[in-house]
């Protein structure tokens, strides 16, 4: 029986805001198993090498084949159960380190060298669709055929294209919560770039649900407004203001997915619209060093320092956004919380959720989102 259905097999009217728990059977695992999900940086993975990757609560082996197509397939061998990426890459297929049975990129058996009398064609083990783009891995886990791979034309232009990854020690809804949350950018990050970029004063939170998700709208003082896109099921995009003559508009899109249920990993793409001239230039600074961002998250909340004890690095805004996400608890207790007139994007996300989640107990059709060729720009900041 799945975790979470009732004892007659069916989900209970709980489930359909059981946002949190995403393991196999759960009615939110299921949903976001719907969707093409990023599972790891394209450049972390060579070519004739695998990786052991978690997701959803899910143990899977992600390889590079020597043709340099990325694959996904079970986590164990069908044989004795060992960690199939201990093991070796060969051409586009994957050899177990315990007895060399040899497996091909849609699971099937190929070899079994140890048996006299093989029986290749009986085993088949675990395969997802794969897709790489914008430096990320994306992997469809859902059953069936996987739908069309979503593209993002306003990151396939000229300029700089950055994409990184962190992982964070609390439950992938308190951030998405988070990213649809304006009024905390005059509290959290009083002392970052936001507030250096006029973003200061409490805003006047609204929103509605789009053909993507939902836009939402912080309107402060002087009539400027920011908007922020919240992609369902998962995904963040805000689009910030040139830092200088040379740069234009950066695009920021964001996927939060669950590790288990309690941390994530945010798999983030960054398009600086530039010049080729500037984007050489940018390009030449180099990638930071290793971020100092968890550990200092960590200090905070255990009350060994204090956020203001550290200035202004570079890294602030994560750290920031840290303190308030893992200090709600790695799962948020929403039963015991007060919502206001600002968390009204909040709660509209929770109610597309609801909706969509009970439409999938029901076996009802879903909402088909699909996004335009291009968003519209933050105005007024």
């Amino acid at each position: 029986m799945n975790e979470s259905m009732n004892a007659n097999g069916t989900y209970t009217r709980a489930d359909w805001s059981d946002f949190d728990h995403t393991g196999p059977g759960t009615l939110a695992g299921r949903y976001l198993r719907l969707f093409w999900q990023p599972v790891f940086m394209g450049a972390d993975l060579p070519a004739g090498r695998a990786k052991p990757i978690r997701i959803m609560s899910e143990d899977l082996t992600l390889y590079r084949g020597e043709s340099g197509h990325a694959h996904c397939v079970a986590f164990r061998c069908a044989h004795r159960g060992t960690q199939l990426s201990t093991g070796w890459v060969e051409g586009d297929e994957l050899r177990c380190f315990y007895h060399g049975w040899k497996y091909g990129p849609d699971g099937q058996c190929i070899e079994q060298p140890a048996e006299p009398e093989p029986f290749c064609q009986r085993i088949r083990i675990r395969a997802c669709p794969t897709q790489e783009y914008l430096g990320l891995i994306f992997v469809y886990l859902g059953e069936g055929e996987p739908p069309q791979f979503p593209r993002y034309p306003d990151f396939e232009g000229e300029g700089v294209l950055s994409t990184s990854s962190y992982t964070r020690a609390c439950n992938y809804f308190n951030s998405i919560e988070n990213g649809v949350d304006p009024a905390h950018l005059a509290f959290v990050h009083r002392r970052s770039g936001f507030y250096d970029n006029g973003l200061v004063d409490v805003p006047l939170v609204s929103g509605e649900e789009t053909q993507y998700g939902v836009v939402v709208r912080a309107e402060r003082p002087g009539n400027a407004v920011r908007l922020t896109h919240h992609n369902m099921p998962n995904m963040l995009h805000i689009k910030s203001s040139p830092d200088d003559d040379g740069s234009g508009w950066t695009d920021a899109i964001a996927w939060r997915v669950p590790i288990d249920d309690l941390q994530h990993v945010s798999y983030n793409v960054n398009m600086a619209h530039m010049s080729a001239e500037a984007a050489r230039e940018r390009r030449s600074r180099g990638a930071a060093g290793p971020s100092p961002v968890n550990d200092l998250g960590a200090r905070i909340l255990a009350g060994e320092m204090h956020i203001d004890d550290l200035g202004q690095p570079p890294y602030i805004v994560g750290v920031q956004d840290t303190v308030a996400q893992v200090g709600q608890g790695a799962l948020a207790d929403r039963v015991n919380e007060h919502s206001g007139r600002s968390d009204a994007t909040i709660l509209l996300v929770r109610r597309i959720w609801e909706r969509e989640m009970r439409a999938l107990a029901e076996g009802r059709p879903l909402k088909q989102w699909t996004r335009p060729a291009l968003v519209e720009a933050t105005a007024g900041v």
